[in-house]
């Protein structure tokens, strides 16, 4: 991972100065910006005059790199309460967007989610409209990198890429250098919903940031938890820590938890219980996109796991 991000740093003043691109462009800038997106499609902006993004962790990277939208989704106000701005609007929610709210703002780049099926069915109709738009990922700090690099080329602003990109990404290798060579602490991570619980692994970022630090994570040696949450492979394993994430409302997903699990005296008995190990993780950092904040995230995890 750390030889990885050394090249990407290297990389970034000539792909930037140079060619005003990421590292998948094809065209210089003065032609349109094109690229892949995380869905394969090849993709062309020429002008990101009028932006809409239709998710909020996306609208924010897109304003990290200097750019301004002229409509999002109502998570980029009510969760992550970003500054929009005089006369942006707001285009529905990110499982529901108002196509006609976003044809009636005329963009010329819409921005939008790989994972949420509602927004993955709007590919036709703006491929019909001739509106130039992408699907992207950010389940890691690797996706975000990218992503903010590839917006900083469009705008221009090697300087933002440079505060939200580059420093981030030292803050994060430095966390990762001060933990090598410890004991790998042994994790279960939980996600938890109003309905019930789910194990995760690496498929989140709060799985990838346990495991760039170096944790042993219960569910990657018994996968079986992945497809039932068993009290007893878990006590078998007995983790040093239990980290929590929610989805939805919190407290409900916290009862729900403590419905299927916590009542039961095998949980009261795990380690991780006992010494005060059990996490629940918040929000801001482990389950929204952090974005410029991924630096907080190592940290506070390591901070910890490594006392």
């Amino acid at each position: 991972m750390q030889k990885k991000r050394r090249w990407m740093g290297g990389c970034l003043a000539c792909l930037l100065l140079l060619a005003g691109c990421s590292a998948q462009l094809e065209k210089p800038q003065a032609e349109g910006v094109s690229f892949t997106d995380a869905n394969g499609n090849a993709v062309t902006v020429a002008s990101h005059d009028r932006v809409v993004s239709l998710y909020g962790s996306f609208a924010q990277t897109w304003m990290l790199a200097g750019g301004t939208l002229v409509g999002t989704t109502s998570d980029a106000i009510e969760e992550r309460k970003l500054d929009l701005g005089e006369g942006v609007q707001n285009i529905g929610t990110v499982k529901q967007p108002n196509l006609e709210a976003v044809f009636a703002l005329e963009p010329d780049f819409v921005i939008l989610s790989a994972d949420i099926e509602a927004q993955a069915k709007l590919d036709a109709p703006l491929t019909q409209a001739g509106i130039a738009h992408a699907y992207f990922r950010e389940d890691s700090l690797e996706e975000y990198l990218s992503m903010l690099q590839l917006f900083c080329s469009m705008t221009g602003r090697a300087d933002c890429y440079q505060q939200y990109g580059a420093e981030v990404e030292q803050q994060i290798e430095q966390v990762v250098a001060s933990v090598q060579g410890k004991p790998a602490p042994t994790v279960l991570l939980l996600r938890a919903y109003s309905s019930g619980v789910k194990a995760k692994t690496d498929d989140n970022l709060a799985g990838v940031i346990l495991k760039d630090l170096g944790c042993d994570n219960i569910a990657d040696r018994v996968p079986s938890l992945l497809e039932e949450l068993s009290l007893e492979a878990i006590v078998a394993e007995d983790p040093d820590f239990i980290f929590v994430t929610t989805m939805g409302d919190e407290q409900k997903a916290l009862d729900a938890l403590e419905a299927n699990m916590q009542t039961q005296p095998a949980w009261q008995g795990l380690t991780a219980v006992k010494e005060g190990r059990y996490v629940v993780l918040p929000k801001d950092l482990f389950h929204y996109k952090p974005n410029n904040r991924w630096g907080e995230s190592y940290a506070y995890l390591a901070d910890i796991l490594y006392p």
